[in-house]
């Protein structure tokens, strides 16, 4: 299978170190989570290279089932019926709709061509893929899920190399995507489906996260170890500081406070808690074998994360800043995403 850029430049130099590190920082066995979950409401983590997600129950800490997707699960989006968890197949065209209580896989969607990251707009009206592989992003207007064919494909953007991830503001007016490997920033208007802008950026620009306010946009810079902060706010955006996280600065999740934003660094094997006010870094957290996605338990205090290299969901308590469990899962473990989590600001 062909890897995606990212997994066959860095994973190779990596993973060795990674999985040694990860080996090194085992939980002890008696560790358990500080706060048990409001509901038993399964966790979904994405096995790229599976071709599968794994089902993971938040109170035994089981794996309960493996669900077959199509090649390459990267990343995944709820619906706006709230009843249609989406993941995105990009090796296969591909979207596999799940029910994100009862963990049943509802349907196949084909036809979409190398979702690699998604997002709807906040008011559902539309439906947005970065193409990783073949260097588009394509805008849909979203149907239903229930519809024969749920999505409409309005607009196809070609962009630089490697669209990687998206982030849409609160308002539903514009969609901002780095382009990995051309080291850019791209703004599209939703409604016109046209660029805005588009601006040099860093090394291996990977995840976005944009303020509750609209005006902060955080880019997480794969290749360095930095986060840079854009002032969007205006028709032309301005850098505003270079936050040192640390080596292979990556993926983000919100605390759930509206203030506070956690950064994977792949490459240092750390988290980053980011101050959204300040813009600096308030607490360092273990992120063992490669840390990717995150996602924030209900309680405010579990914070899961994808191990990629070690093939790991790693627990951690945020406020002890320790891993707390691991539980066992598939190649190159990607999303995470539970029904049972924080507020996403």
């Amino acid at each position: 299978m062909k890897r995606r850029p990212f997994l066959a430049a860095a994973g190779a130099l990596l993973a060795a170190d990674a999985l040694a590190q990860a080996t090194a920082a085992k939980p002890a066995a008696a560790a358990v989570p500080s706060a048990a979950p409001t509901a038993n409401r399964p966790i979904f983590v994405l096995n790229s290279l599976d071709a599968d997600v794994s089902v993971i129950d938040p109170v035994s800490y089981t794996h309960i089932k493996r669900l077959p997707t199509g090649k390459e699960p990267h990343h995944l989006y709820l619906a706006p019926d709230e009843k249609t968890l989406i993941v995105a197949n990009a090796g296969s065209n591909s979207l596999t709709f799940v029910d994100p209580v009862t963990a049943a896989v509802l349907r196949t969607v084909a036809n979409i061509i190398d979702p690699y990251h998604l997002r709807f707009s906040p008011d559902m009206k539309w439906f947005v893929t970065a193409a990783n592989r073949l260097n588009h992003v394509d805008i849909y207007q979203w149907v239903g899920a229930q519809a024969a064919q749920p999505l409409k494909l309005v607009k196809r953007l070609n962009t630089g190399k490697t669209p990687s991830h998206l982030s849409i503001d609160s308002k539903s007016t514009v969609v901002y995507v780095s382009v990995q490997d051309s080291n850019e920033l791209l703004a599209i208007d939703l409604a016109t489906q046209t660029p805005r802008w588009t601006l040099p950026v860093g090394k291996m620009p990977a995840d976005l996260y944009l303020t509750a306010d609209d005006r902060t946009l955080l880019l997480g810079l794969t290749g360095d170890r930095f986060v840079e902060a854009y002032d969007v706010s205006g028709a032309t955006p301005k850098l505003i500081k270079r936050i040192a996280t640390g080596n292979g600065a990556h993926a983000f999740r919100a605390k759930g406070d509206q203030r506070h934003v956690f950064v994977s660094n792949r490459v240092a094997n750390t988290i980053s808690l980011i101050d959204t006010q300040t813009l600096s870094v308030v607490s360092e957290l273990p992120g063992p074998g490669g840390p990717d996605c995150m996602e924030m338990m209900s309680d405010g205090r579990t914070l899961l994360l994808t191990s990629r290299w070690a093939r790991k969901l790693t627990f951690i308590d945020v406020e002890k800043r320790q891993v707390i469990r691991q539980v066992d899962v598939g190649r190159s473990p990607h999303g995470v995403w539970t029904l049972d989590h924080a507020p996403r600001l």
